[in-house]
C-alpha cells in the first residue's frame, strides 16, 4: 500500500471510528488557499477540528508526531475561516486522531491538539 491508499484508509478508519463514537460528521478535506482539515464534526456541543494521521510502522515516529507547528498554524487558519464563513459561534477544538497499525491490529488515540 502507498502513502495515498494508507491515508485514504486511514481517514475511513477515522470516521468509521468517529461516528462509533457519536462524532456527527460535517465535512471532509475541506480545503481553503490556507490548507485543508482532514474531518470537522460535532460532538458534545463543539465543532472539532481534526487531522487524521496513519502510520503502518513507527520507524518514523508515532503518526501524531508528524504535525508541526506549521501544520499546526494551517489548522489554525482553515478553522477560523470556515467558523467565520459559516457564521458558528459556539466553542470548538483540535484533535489529532492517530492510527497505527500493529501486528495486523489498528491502535486507534486521540490527541487532543493545543
Amino acid at each position: 500500500m502507498n502513502k495515498i491508499e494508507i491515508g485514504k484508509s486511514g481517514e475511513e478508519e477515522a470516521i468509521n471510528f468517529l461516528k462509533r463514537n457519536k462524532y456527527k460528521i460535517l465535512n471532509r478535506n475541506f480545503k481553503t488557499k490556507f490548507g485543508e482539515i482532514d474531518i470537522i464534526a460535532k460532538k458534545n456541543g463543539e465543532i472539532v477540528f481534526i487531522e487524521v494521521k496513519t502510520r503502518n510502522t513507527t520507524l518514523f515516529g508515532y503518526p501524531e508526531e508528524a504535525i508541526d507547528k506549521r501544520k499546526i498554524n494551517h489548522i489554525q487558519k482553515v478553522a477560523t475561516y470556515y467558523l467565520q464563513r459559516n457564521k458558528i459561534k459556539i466553542p470548538f477544538k483540535f484533535e489529532v486522531l492517530s492510527i497505527l497499525t500493529k501486528n495486523g491490529r489498528k491502535e486507534i488515540n486521540v490527541i487532543p491538539l493545543e
